[in-house]
């Protein structure tokens, strides 16, 4: 038994493989098959997609890939709050998360420093079935060869100005640590494959703009869709203010792409956060 008090997981076993070595074998085979192009600059973020790995996996590996070779103390990953629950910031009361592939705790100290710099209240909660921020954890885990801390943040008000306190308030907070930030967010859900591709790509180049503000736009007028798109505003904010300058796609596909279904796809896309 662990002392730690953890987080029960809801997906292991579903939304991707409940036993380590499988689990490790899989993750491993989407690091080495990610082509990566050159990057120019030190990766100091990465958007990736939360589906299932089966659907999103092959994609998310590619934004995972380019952080081969650090050793973060800390990540920091920035999620939607698909449930509903009445507080506008949400983090997990746990003391750690677990996956097959171990535990990794939750970084008491460091989620204190960014409430004292935020406006808003983070609400601890136990037993949450939010899938946006775990299915990333597994990445993380055969990515970085180093023990990490986290800091799990999940966005259920996804307005603009709830994104941009957020930012910045880590912005400050993260100032100086050895950190790396993952936000995680889908694309277009439930369009066909040739409408998807155009909504995904106007909303992929918005996060190339690096002007969160366009990412608010381009979801309001229906131009592009990201569910969520206000964890990549706030991971963008946050980015900005630790020195990056710019995003690069480095990788898109639809879940049309795995199943060979057309008619109703959900799009993924993986970029990387640079400060060149």
């Amino acid at each position: 038994m662990s002392p730690l008090d953890l987080r029960p997981s809801p997906i292991a076993g579903t939304w991707y493989e409940g036993n380590p070595k499988s689990l490790a074998a899989s993750i491993d085979t989407y690091l080495a098959d990610a082509k990566l192009p050159s990057l120019d600059g030190q990766v100091i973020a990465v958007i990736v997609p939360h589906a299932g790995h089966r659907y999103s996996g092959a994609v998310a590996a590619h934004a995972f890939a380019a952080l081969r070779g650090q050793n973060p103390e800390l990540v920091v990953i920035v999620s939607p709050f698909h449930n509903y629950a009445p507080y506008p910031l949400i983090t997990s009361a746990h003391q750690a998360y677990s996956t097959p592939l171990g535990e990794i705790e939750v970084d008491r100290s460091v989620l204190a420093e960014l409430q004292q710099n935020l406006k808003l209240t983070i609400t601890p909660i136990h037993n949450d079935k939010e899938h946006s921020l775990e299915i990333e954890l597994p990445f993380l885990q055969r990515v970085f060869k180093n023990r990490f801390s986290l800091l799990p943040i999940m966005i259920r008000d996804q307005e603009e100005t709830t994104a941009k306190h957020l930012g910045e308030a880590l912005g400050k907070t993260l100032e100086g640590k050895n950190v790396v930030l993952v936000a995680s967010t889908d694309l277009s859900h439930f369009y066909d494959q040739q409408t998807a591709n155009k909504l995904d790509h106007e909303m992929l180049k918005r996060f190339e703009s690096f002007q969160p503000e366009s990412i608010f736009a381009a979801e309001q007028s229906g131009v592009g869709f990201a569910c969520g798109h206000a964890a990549v505003a706030a991971v963008l904010w946050a980015a900005q203010s630790l020195g990056a300058n710019a995003t690069k796609v480095v990788r898109y596909a639809t879940s049309g792409d795995v199943t060979g279904d057309m008619s109703s796809v959900v799009g993924y896309g993986a970029a990387v956060i640079l400060k060149k």
